[in-house]
């Protein structure tokens, strides 16, 4: 790597030249996509183990709730200060920082001996994971400044991204069934051990504006605003106080430091992230893309999840399995992305998407408590398929549209929305869920009403609660908690669906076409000048790397 392009007016532009051709940038990309393959498991692969945890820590249900989301909670609130931080102080910096966090998390949640610890330590993985999560987007911004370039790789990253999430619950199972559940945070410990060294030899510095100082003050607003929302959505997806004033005071918190944190911005002269980049259609539009894709789906993983173990009573391995499907159809998605993109444009590509992730989850509802496998596959691969062609057309969109000395802070809204969207999902449908499945036990022959109201929190709890009932009560209510769990998750599915098309509509507002290179540049380059001494430095690897 060597230092920096100089335009005529001596600003650095921020294209940072590797040496070497293109093997050094897709030796990067390689690192880039192991860092995130292991952030992107954490989201998912401890819900195969949650009957796991919860037979031996006895988490209560709110317990259990956050131990599952507090990861994407913490997370999603401080993307936005570690992706602009790194922006200022270096990408590469806070990323090897992540690396040794997130290791030394992943111990304590291993070796976790009750509820309190294990959600500290997911907390603190939760940090180190919105280390990583931008840094990895933003240093491929960098390393690949060419946009069709670029459209390869952000599909390789975002393939990656989905192979994690999708293959979480695999090796969740193998996990699970052949150790113990503390095992699917024990695989962390080597990985980010072997990342830090690695990257430290192999990663290129860069950093974006420093003039001006860094806003502390507003990355922090930001970091409450998205916890305050994100914690009283939560609170509504536990069933709990909906519209007490433990839900809607921290969502009304949450709503007005936004807002303060947008003020601020447009006010500062050397703002965290400019918020010019929200009035351009693609940005935006991209941005909410995000959002509503994460928010249909999130919460309909964990749903099936459960449906899998606990409906038709496949054992966590089996369970992982059953989803590689997805896994398949999303890899395929992600590394045909850029010829897609090149072919349809974002606006077909990522309305497309939409609707042919809301067609496969229609026709999951055709799903009851009989196993189908042919129509679990179909619809999985359908779904995968959609998905990651509707993320990834929305990412390549967002990032391009972003000068690149500001990749760091769009990679952080990107991130951001990406979390924000899979915790609003979660509470959203798990809320659907709840709704739809707990009336269908209010009236259970020869079940008292006490157990029968601890029965309607979840099926994992009537199961539990039956087994302490006769022969013919436990019968009754394990049918009936069964029918109304494949009843609310019908429900949930269209509502999944609906918000699918929504998206599909709002996408319409993308570009037909993805411009090119040389277009973006100039775009950019417009954006920079009209920062006074606006810049972006990019640092060569240390010496020892050999480059």
């Amino acid at each position: 790597m060597s230092g920096t392009t100089t335009s005529g007016s001596g600003r650095t532009t921020g294209v940072p030249r590797l040496s070497g051709g293109g093997v050094n940038r897709w030796t990067v990309l390689i690192v880039l996509c192991v860092s995130l393959l292991f952030v992107a498991l954490d989201t998912t692969i401890l819900y195969v183990a949650v009957p796991s945890v919860t037979e031996d820590l006895r988490p209560g249900p709110v317990e259990l709730l956050w131990i599952v989301d507090v990861y994407p909670l913490i997370a999603a609130s401080l993307l936005i200060l570690f992706g602009t931080l790194g922006d200022r102080v270096g990408r590469r910096r806070i990323l090897l920082l992540g690396y040794g966090l997130f290791g030394l998390a992943s111990a304590v949640a291993a070796l976790a001996p009750n509820p309190q610890v294990l959600m500290v330590a997911r907390a603190l993985l939760g940090i180190g994971g919105a280390m990583i999560m931008p840094a990895t987007l933003s240093i491929l911004r960098q390393v690949f400044p060419d946009r069709r370039e670029r459209a390869v790789a952000i599909g390789v990253w975002s393939a990656v991204a989905a192979v994690g999430a999708a293959v979480g619950p695999v090796l969740g199972g193998f996990l699970v069934e052949n150790f113990w559940w503390g095992s699917v945070f024990l695989i962390n410990i080597p990985m980010m051990a072997a990342m830090l060294l690695i990257g430290r030899w192999l990663l290129p510095e860069s950093r974006g504006e420093r003039n001006g100082p860094w806003d502390v003050v507003g990355a922090m607003i930001a970091a409450l605003g998205v916890l305050g929302i994100v914690l009283g959505v939560k609170r509504i997806g536990s069933g709990m106080a909906v519209f007490g004033p433990t839900t809607l005071l921290p969502i009304a918190v949450g709503a007005l430091l936004l807002i303060v944190f947008v003020r601020r911005q447009r006010r500062r002269e050397h703002p965290l992230i400019d918020m010019r980049l929200f009035a351009r259609p693609a940005f935006g539009t991209s941005v909410g893309c995000i959002v509503l894709a994460m928010l249909a789906l999130v919460g309909l993983q964990l749903i099936a999840v459960q449906y899998l173990q606990l409906v038709l009573g496949l054992n966590p391995l089996e369970t992982g399995l059953r989803m590689l499907p997805l896994v398949l159809s999303a890899m395929a998605a992600g590394l045909t992305g850029s010829r897609m993109l090149q072919t349809l444009g974002p606006r077909a590509m990522v309305s497309l998407g939409f609707v042919l992730t809301a067609s496969a989850v229609l026709c999951l509802t055709a799903m009851n408590d009989q196993d189908t496998p042919w129509l679990l596959g179909a619809g999985f691969v359908l779904l995968g398929f959609g998905f990651q062609s509707t993320l990834f057309g929305a990412y390549e969109s967002m990032l391009s549209e972003a000068p690149a000395e500001q990749s760091g802070g769009a990679a952080a809204i990107g991130e951001t929305s990406y979390q924000l969207g899979a915790g609003i999902g979660v509470a959203l449908l798990g809320s659907v869920m709840n709704a739809a499945y707990a009336p269908g036990l209010a009236h259970v022959g020869g079940v008292p009403e006490k157990a029968a109201a601890s029965a309607s929190h979840s099926l994992g709890e009537a199961y539990k609660v039956a087994a302490g009932l006769g022969p013919s009560a436990g019968a009754a209510l394990r049918e009936a908690a069964r029918d109304s769990f494949v009843r609310g998750l019908h429900i949930t599915l269209i509502a999944s669906a609906l918000l699918l098309l929504v998206g599909a509509t709002i996408a319409l507002r993308l570009p037909r076409r993805a411009a090119d290179s040389s277009e973006r540049a100039e775009s950019g380059t417009a954006v920079g000048e009209r920062r006074a001494g606006a810049g972006c430095e990019t640092e060569p690897a240390p010496a020892s790397s050999g480059r």
